[in-house]
């Protein structure tokens, strides 16, 4: 009862707030915010008006769905039917629960599949987004396999036998595997993954890569390189990001943001990818993902020597990897009600960058880019603020502008009085 109760307020709550951001798009769906008005046009408001509606609407048929999907692995029974079917393989018992854990995660992904596509080939094109191929996609799912199997398998067996041999304190050595496995993916993402999906390009235009030096330099930080990356292939959306640990750091455009931007624009959305950088936001959130995944190992501990645990979620013959999907079913459902920190602690995180932006670079010049970036990806400038609090990384646009204009009318005023000064 108490995990029925928790699938259903989860699902009705994420109901509300899907029609909470559907209605609130509506009504301002008719006039651009007086902030935007200059350099938004009605249409360009109405189309991100609709394409954002057009992507809840898929969300909400997405949302009865996943609890459809959890309630039929767990009480359903389908988890325990998969684990018999496993079981009657024979495989040893370290392989019998990866072969079962990477399947119910395969099955999983494929179920929830024609929401994906639906996403990309109707929505996304209909809205003039989408540049992704049949043969692309079925390139990018191939390759995506192959790394889940090359990269999960022998995580999954490092825990298992961790589970079932390292004794009482196993959960903490566990962890220190799960950890030290996300560190190592950090760390070669940017050289090793990442090319194996998109093609990256070191940056030709020679004076704007002459500005961009000085401003990392400037900064401390050393990378790679800075590389343009052919983002263009899937989809016009544009972004820019710095990825990667250590020495393998990088910068990377997308080559859409570059085709979008001025120089002056692109500088500063430069300089706010690396006020993430100075204010340590990747170790901060490494910290975070260290803290809270202990925690859930810890829980997993304590939950997987319950029988009722497994009982009570439909599976009959318990086992460490039956036990490992349980836990997967059951944390995003609790994890639900604390999101709203962790986004606010993003959103925190971009008001961090866009100061340190504005310090370095021009805020004028990063306030035109977001816009242009709002209108060009077609981003909503009037959500919910519910939904925002539990869904949105990035602060709403009026408010993320609204700071940025206060950031530059303070260097104006500085500016002044320093001039002032000097007379």
């Amino acid at each position: 009862m108490l995990f029925l109760t928790l699938v259903t307020v989860v699902t009705v709550i994420r109901l509300w707030l899907n029609q909470r951001q559907i209605r609130a798009v509506q009504q301002h769906r008719e006039a651009v915010p007086r902030a935007f008005r200059d350099a938004i046009s009605l249409q360009a408001h109405q189309k991100a008006a609709d394409y954002t509606c057009a992507k809840a609407r898929l969300a909400r048929w997405e949302i009865l769905f996943d609890a459809l999907l959890v309630l039929g692995w767990s009480i359903g029974g389908g988890l325990q039917r998969l684990s018999e079917l496993v079981s009657g393989l024979g495989l040893p018992s370290l392989t019998d629960g990866v072969v079962l854990i990477l399947l119910f995660g395969l099955i999983s992904s494929l179920l929830s599949a024609p929401f994906s596509l639906y996403r990309q080939f109707v929505i996304e094109a209909r809205f003039g987004f989408n540049r992704t191929t049949i043969a692309t996609l079925i390139a990018d799912t191939l390759k995506g396999l192959a790394l889940t199997l090359i990269l999960a398998t022998p995580l999954l067996y490092v825990i298992l036998w961790l589970l079932e041999a390292a004794g009482t304190y196993w959960w903490f050595y566990a962890w220190l595997a799960f950890f030290g496995f996300s560190i190592l993916i950090s760390w070669v993402y940017p050289t090793l993954i990442a090319p194996l999906f998109n093609r990256f390009t070191p940056l030709e235009d020679e004076s704007l890569k002459t500005a961009i030096e000085q401003l990392l330099d400037h900064a401390g930080f050393t990378s790679k390189g800075i590389f343009v990356m052919d983002g263009s292939r899937r989809s016009s959306h544009g972004n820019a990001y710095f990825t990667g640990l250590g020495k393998n750091k990088r910068i990377v455009f997308f080559d859409t943001l570059l085709d979008g931007l001025a120089r002056e624009q692109i500088i500063a959305v430069l300089a706010h990818e690396l006020g993430h950088f100075k204010h340590h936001h990747v170790l901060k959130g490494l910290l975070l993902s260290a803290i809270t995944s202990l925690a859930g190992f810890a829980l997993l501990a304590w939950l997987l020597p319950q029988t009722a645990f497994y009982q009570a979620l439909g599976v009959t013959t318990p086992s460490p990897a039956t036990g490992l999907i349980l836990f997967s079913i059951v944390v995003p459902l609790v994890m639900f009600f604390v999101s709203p920190l962790f986004a606010w602690l993003s959103r925190q995180h971009e008001f961090e960058a866009d100061a340190y932006a504005a310090s370095q670079a021009s805020a004028k010049a990063l306030i035109t880019a977001l816009v242009t970036m709002y209108k060009d990806n077609a981003s909503t400038l009037t959500p919910d603020r519910l939904h925002s609090l539990f869904y949105d990384s990035h602060p709403p646009a009026a408010i993320r502008i609204a700071r940025l204009q206060e950031l530059q009318r303070r260097t104006v005023d500085e500016s002044t009085n320093r001039q002032a000064t000097a007379a």
